[in-house]
């Protein structure tokens, strides 16, 4: 199901894509240097649907990136709560293995043989046998 729902969402984009590049082929120069239009010494002249797609994923970098240092503190907080729960498992198991060497073996109280709780074993308050 999930290999379907990703090729219904790229394939459709795919196309997309491939069509705005054939009609955006012509190229266009991009010039960094604010101070001479005519001849720019720093400039770079590629096909106008490459800027666009360069420009993009640049944003999307960009993006990723400030989102990535924005949440900082909370992966810094899941860091720290993740190894004060792993402190609190091991101190949980070790008290677990205290409590359970230091437990008595049996809780309960012994039976006097021969006499159960209402007079002899196997037998009821109306001495019927059991």
């Amino acid at each position: 199901m999930r290999k379907f729902l990703t090729a219904l969402i790229v394939i459709p984009l795919g196309l997309i894509l491939v069509a705005f590049a054939v009609a955006n082929r012509h190229f266009v120069t991009v010039s960094f240097d604010p101070f001479i239009a005519d001849d720019p010494s720093l400039s770079i002249t590629l096909p106008l649907f490459l800027l666009l797609i360069l420009a993009a994923a640049l944003g999307v970098v960009a993006g990723g990136s400030a989102v990535w240092f924005g949440q900082r503190r909370w992966r810094r907080a899941a860091r720290r709560n993740d190894a004060e729960a792993r402190i609190a498992r091991a101190e949980l198991a070790d008290l677990r293995a205290q409590a359970t060497a230091a437990k008595p073996a049996s809780q309960r109280l012994p039976v006097p043989s021969g006499m159960g709780l209402y007079g002899p074993v196997g037998r009821d308050k109306q001495r019927a046998t059991l």
